[in-house]
């Protein structure tokens, strides 16, 4: 007897759940070909049903996300942004990202919202290659006359390259609570750009700003980078910003782990840090309980450099994870959310 029948033999009419059902439905069908990955999966139900886990990176999403990654849109490809694809026939994608990503502007109160990123370390990417060419390339070109990249040189692009992956960024560091893509030695954000940390006081394990500062004053960082992954304490990104705009660099805000109770109005004021960062980063898998993935919100200046996060960084978005994002944004936008933020 297959696991749906025997859902539908041991509840009532009125009392079955379609989720259930649907969900059933598609174990049935996955272990006729492929058993163990079905037995798999049930298994791994049963391991969330009964054990707590604390960490954020294993959160729980609804079936209703589920179900909007497990289908169909998995065959689609969508290199480009809403309503300017690198080819045609991409109408029914750019109708979901273009309500995931106002539903989360909305969500956030952001001035712009990008949600193709595949992952937070590839949000982080796109984040500091904005920068990057905002603050640096693209006033280069201006400078030397000419229209765009494609114009220079093999000379004047090198001269470019250079001035870029010359530029600092200051995260903190992963000792101290920093996560990987903020300029540890052995990823990508270091070999990109100079890496500086910052670390928190010895004595109190908390964030010294005025030390931040100092520190900031001497290395004179292109982006500043706030958040964290394993630091048990509210950042005040008003004071973080402050200290960005002293030394002219960008404050970049990563809340992969707390994003989901800045939406849900947990953390405000001036530890919320939309009002203060130039760019948000976040994963959407963990406190906001959607489906793997990542997201980026900043403000008007690096919208249009943040949309070409393909090619920049990016191939081709996920349509169906974007799909179970916009699930989960607009979740996130229900009063219950905010009552499940202040619970945790």
């Amino acid at each position: 007897m297959s696991r749906l029948e025997k859902y539908l033999e041991k509840t009532s009419a009125g009392s079955r759940h379609l989720p259930t059902v649907a969900y059933c439905a598609a174990l049935d069908h996955l272990a006729i070909e492929n058993p163990s990955i079905a037995d798999a999966i049930v298994q791994e139900l049963r391991d969330q049903r009964s054990h707590l886990k604390l960490i954020a990176s294993e959160n729980y999403s609804s079936f209703a996300v589920q179900l909007a990654m497990g289908n169909l849109l998995t065959d689609k490809y969508a290199e480009g942004s809403p309503y300017h694809r690198f080819y045609a026939g991409c109408g029914n994608v750019d109708g979901i990202e273009a309500e995931g990503t106002e539903t989360l502007r909305k969500l956030f109160g952001a001035d712009h919202a990008y949600i193709q990123p595949h992952s937070g370390c590839d949000a982080n990417l796109v984040a500091f290659w904005a920068v990057l060419v905002k603050r640096y390339q693209d006033k280069e070109v201006e400078a030397l006359g000419k229209k765009n990249i494609d114009a220079l040189t093999a000379e004047e692009y090198e001269k470019v390259r250079q001035l870029m992956v010359s530029q600092k960024i200051m995260g903190m560091s992963l000792g101290s609570g920093g996560h990987l893509t903020h300029g540890y030695r052995h990823n990508i954000s270091s070999k990109m750009m100079q890496s500086v940390s910052y670390d928190v006081d010895a004595t109190t394990g908390l964030l010294d700003y005025d030390a931040i500062a100092q520190q900031a004053r001497k290395e004179k960082p292109a982006i500043l980078l706030a958040g964290y992954s394993s630091y048990p304490r509210l950042i005040n990104f008003a004071k973080m910003k402050d200290i960005a705009e002293s030394v002219g660099a960008v404050l970049i805000a990563d809340i992969a782990h707390f994003a989901g109770l800045v939406a849900g109005k947990a953390i405000t004021g001036e530890y919320n840090p939309v009002p203060y960062a130039d760019i948000i980063t976040s994963t959407t898998h963990k406190t906001m309980r959607g489906p793997r993935g990542g997201f980026i919100l900043c403000t008007e200046e690096f919208a249009d450099i943040v949309d070409k996060g393909c090619p920049l960084v990016l191939g081709g978005p996920l349509p169906h994870v974007m799909a179970a994002k916009a699930v989960a944004f607009r979740e996130a936008s229900q009063p219950e959310f905010c009552e499940y933020a202040s619970n945790v």
